[in-house]
């Protein structure tokens, strides 16, 4: 997400701080570049306006201009509005109410409605301990109940049983109604969505907000809709009222026009954003990281806190152990390729790390990708444990077995083993420098070298 904004911004920034001092001229025409990115990204007409209109404001004032590093007092300027225009209310889930709450999901057909309740359900059971009940009241698309309940199985968590025939402002009165008899602290509403906004999809969900009477009412939103995310929020605000929104498919779209759009114009903050199909795939919007992540700072924190979540600490810790004594056998290697799968989209998280988007090229080339992983992972497991345990029995037939079982090349296994090695022989040294910290709590295989 952002990818395209982020790199066009670079080179604009780049040009900027090689610069001794500025000029109001040279301010004008790195902003009018910022406008033609930010417009190519679809960040709305209005919004984009108010934006430049702003940082110029502060960008031509004389402790800019005259500073040592103007260039740089530019860029911080830039950060600081991208963080306004971004919101920076908090992401928290409003609860405050007497139990249940009701938190009611809307927005159109097809931006992941359903799979995102499924998704806040989990977040709030585990990172809030709530016990939650999901009910579908789309009533309309086939199957979109049944949906739901495949996704609270697979979730372990709660859904309203499906009646045939009912409403959907019934079906609303009965979750809260269950609800309250059975201790539910959230009761999540899945409204149906419409492949456009029309007069009758509206009117059933303010049916629906009355009835329920929700602490949240969040827009749910695919980030790829592009300059109709300005429409969509602008309705539902005006007829429905929301108090957050949900960005799904960020790891599908390379401008992020959107989320800059639709925060501005609906006037409440975007609370999270979902990428993939994973039920875990769900993160807290943070303006600060997000502004970092679209100027090429990087977000290491986000990439910390998702390590955490994901990597199991114990073994991490045995395997870094194991490393920094010059004992990692290739097993270790493929439990640490596995924790980076669960991490989530490779692409998506070297775009968390600070200066990445500068060697992209090159990472493409290289071909560090998903698929890099994958065929990784294909040539371990296409060893035999006492293999993986002793790379050095791994002489000529052995690897041209392997390649052979892993659909891959002689060359592959061979670089794979190369890069096995040189990671070795740094963590070793490494250990040898008492070097700890976030090795150990991150996977080694963070960023995998590239093929030479």
């Amino acid at each position: 997400m952002f990818e395209a904004l982020s790199n066009r911004l670079g080179e604009v920034f780049d040009r900027l701080k090689k610069r001794g001092a500025l000029s109001e001229a040279d301010v004008d025409a790195a902003l009018r570049e910022v406008r033609v990115a930010m417009l190519e990204a679809d960040v709305a007409l209005p919004v984009v306006k108010d934006f430049v209109a702003s940082v110029r404001e502060r960008a031509i004032g004389k402790e800019v201009l005259k500073s040592i590093t103007p260039g740089q007092m530019v860029v911080k300027i830039v950060h600081d509005h991208l963080i306004e225009m971004l919101g920076t209310d908090g992401s928290g889930i409003n609860l405050a109410a007497n139990p249940p709450a009701a938190i009611l999901m809307v927005g159109l057909q097809g931006s992941g409605k359903t799979t995102t309740t499924a998704k806040l359900a989990i977040r709030l059971t585990k990172s809030e301990r709530k016990k939650v009940l999901m009910a579908s009241l789309d009533i309309y698309r086939p199957a979109a109940q049944q949906q739901l309940e495949v996704l609270g199985r697979q979730a372990e968590i709660d859904t309203l049983p499906v009646i045939f025939g009912e409403q959907p402002v019934a079906i609303a009165t009965r979750a809260m109604k269950v609800g309250r008899e059975q201790a539910y602290d959230v009761v999540l509403l899945d409204t149906a969505g419409r492949l456009h906004i029309d007069d009758a999809l509206m009117a059933e969900v303010a049916k629906v907000r009355d009835a329920a009477k929700p602490v949240e009412t969040l827009l749910v939103a695919d980030a790829m809709t592009g300059q109709d995310a300005v429409t969509i929020a602008r309705e539902f605000k005006d007829k429905v009222g929301v108090t957050g929104i949900v960005l799904t498919r960020v790891d599908g779209d390379a401008r992020g026009g959107a989320a800059l759009s639709m925060r501005a114009v609906a006037e409440c903050p975007i609370k999270f954003l979902g990428s993939g199909e994973k039920l875990d795939a769900l993160e807290a919007f943070h303006a600060d990281r997000i502004a970092g992540r679209i100027l090429g700072m990087g977000d290491v924190v986000s990439l910390v806190e998702k390590a955490a979540d994901t990597i199991e600490q114990a073994e991490a810790e045995k395997v870094a152990a194991r490393a920094m004594k010059g004992q990692m056998s290739l097993d270790d290697l493929l439990a640490q390729l596995r924790q980076i799968k669960k991490m989530g989209n490779l692409e998506g998280l070297m775009g968390m790390l600070p200066g990445v988007g500068k060697i992209k090229k090159q990472m493409a080339e290289a071909n560090v990708n998903d698929k890099m992983i994958a065929r990784q992972e294909a040539i371990l497991l296409s060893m035999t444990p006492v293999e993986r345990r002793n790379p050095k029995l791994l002489n000529g037939s052995r690897r041209r077995r392997i390649a052979l079982g892993s659909g891959t090349s002689v060359q592959e296994v061979n670089r794979l083993l190369k890069q096995f090695q040189q990671m070795s022989t740094m963590m070793k040294k490494m250990g040898k420098m008492g070097k700890k910290g976030l090795m150990r709590g991150m996977p080694m295989g963070m960023m995998p070298p590239m093929p030479r």
